[in-house]
């Protein structure tokens, strides 16, 4: 019988920290980042990404499809919960957390006290919905 990897994990490798490809995502404003470590988040299967957030920079809330697993790489990651933002509701996860977050729950994150890396393990295909279509950097324009 032959054993049937996972998307991108039939072969070992090993990723360092200079190595990670941080680039832009549609979905995220300004000056945060996304870097796919393992799978293809696009497609149906198992996917680790990382995301970057700069100091001070919020995502509004949004949901997602899939159940997702956080863990807190740096910084400290402040998460709350529903479909308005606010501030005080913010609860605070430093480095060495796990947040897990099932699908469909609306939320929304913050940069509060400064930059944050955070991966998210999850099976794809990824989805990201805004709950104010305003919020989306998809949907704005110049």
């Amino acid at each position: 019988m032959t054993l049937k990897h996972q998307p991108d994990q039939a072969n070992f490798k090993a990723i360092l920290p200079e190595d990670i490809d941080w680039k832009p995502f549609p979905a995220f404003p300004v000056g945060a980042r996304l870097a796919i470590m393992v799978g293809q988040p696009a497609e149906p299967g198992p996917y680790v990404v990382r995301v970057k957030l700069p100091a001070g920079a919020k995502l509004m809330p949004h949901r997602h499809p899939e159940d997702r697993i956080y863990t807190v790489m740096s910084g400290v990651f402040y998460i709350g919960l529903g479909k308005t933002f606010d501030g005080d509701k913010v609860r605070a996860y430093p480095p060495g957390s796990v947040v897990v977050l099932p699908g469909e729950t609306w939320h929304f994150h913050w940069a509060k006290s400064g930059e944050y890396v955070t991966q998210v393990t999850a099976i794809g295909p990824l989805g990201l919905e805004y709950h104010d279509l305003h919020d989306d950097p998809r949907h704005q324009h110049a």
